[in-house]
């Protein structure tokens, strides 16, 4: 270990962002050992980063299988927590933090005295305008539209740039592994914020490379990444069903507005679309994921 923090990045399939990533990462101002949580890729990503392991500059670690960037999460904080780290920095392959970003939420955490569960960063895309994907919330219903503050209180953040520290891990658990995609970073950011007050730091920057600047709409997605959206539905029925009878009807909403939009939107494969919904809702309710904690993982 060279440093507290170990700043984890799960791949997958996506060797070019990934190397961009951690050239992101050994340029941060303040040190983090590197950890990156790979879901058996298959595009030549063990080949690339062999040097590095060799040189020590990475740790590498192969889950044998692809777990989905819920699974990579929840092995990469468990792998962190064995090693000894007392800081986790979460990140996808497609994160570039700006130098400071890491020094940025550090100072952050030294200012709070340590009293935060989570700190998530400001997420923007390339163009520098905010990450329609990444924006936190203050509540399940609200999302954050205060990015000038240099310290905001939320409850929910995202998997791009999320700064958690060892006694939470201990107190809260893992992330749920089984959630596969989508939804793990907001129900993992929610269990911590009720214990916990968490922040959005507006002077952390993490630019988020996505290919265009715009949330999932299962109406006007390309029909190849149709099929995912049904962990989707059954991850966010679990989230909101969660909540109580607000939850509920605010998901019954939801779901009645994507609907509509699917039949008034969607250029092809209407009936495909609706059966995902109607697919993942009803899984949703059969869902019953168990909290895993990372003591008796070890």
């Amino acid at each position: 270990m060279n440093s507290d923090t170990a700043a984890i990045v799960v791949t997958y399939n996506r060797k070019e962002l990934l190397a961009e990533c951690i050239e992101h990462l050994q340029k941060q101002t303040y040190k983090a050992d590197i950890i990156v949580i790979d879901n058996m890729s298959t595009d030549g990503t063990p080949e690339m980063l062999k040097p590095l392991v060799d040189e020590d500059k990475i740790i590498y670690h192969s889950t044998g299988a692809n777990l989905g960037g819920a699974g990579g999460f929840f092995e990469g904080i468990k792998l962190a927590y064995k090693l000894g780290y007392e800081y986790f920095w979460l990140m996808d392959d497609d994160s570039m933090p700006t130098p400071d970003a890491l020094e940025q939420l550090k100072e952050a955490g030294d200012k709070l005295q340590g009293n935060f569960g989570f700190l998530s960063s400001r997420v923007v895309w390339t163009d520098g305008s905010i990450c329609l994907m990444n924006v936190p919330k203050e509540s399940l219903y609200k999302k954050v539209d205060n990015f000038d503050d240099p310290v905001v209180k939320i409850k929910m953040g995202t998997f791009v740039s999320f700064f958690t520290k060892r006694e939470v891990v201990e107190e809260v658990g893992l992330p749920i592994k089984e959630f596969f995609i989508w939804g793990d970073d907001v129900e993992y950011s929610q269990r911590i914020s009720r214990s916990y007050p968490c922040y959005l730091i507006n002077t952390s920057r993490v630019v988020h490379k996505t290919k265009n600047n715009y949330g999932s709409n299962i109406a006007t997605d390309d029909f190849s990444r149709i099929k995912r959206y049904e962990l989707a539905y059954r991850n966010e029925v679990f989230l909101y069903r969660e909540a109580g009878a607000k939850g509920f009807f605010y998901q019954t909403a939801r779901l009645c507005l994507h609907v509509f939009r699917v039949i008034a939107k969607a250029k092809d494969h209407k009936s495909e679309r609706l059966h995902t919904i109607s697919a993942g809702t009803k899984a949703g309710f059969k869902f019953h994921p168990e909290i895993k904690r990372v003591q008796n993982e070890m």
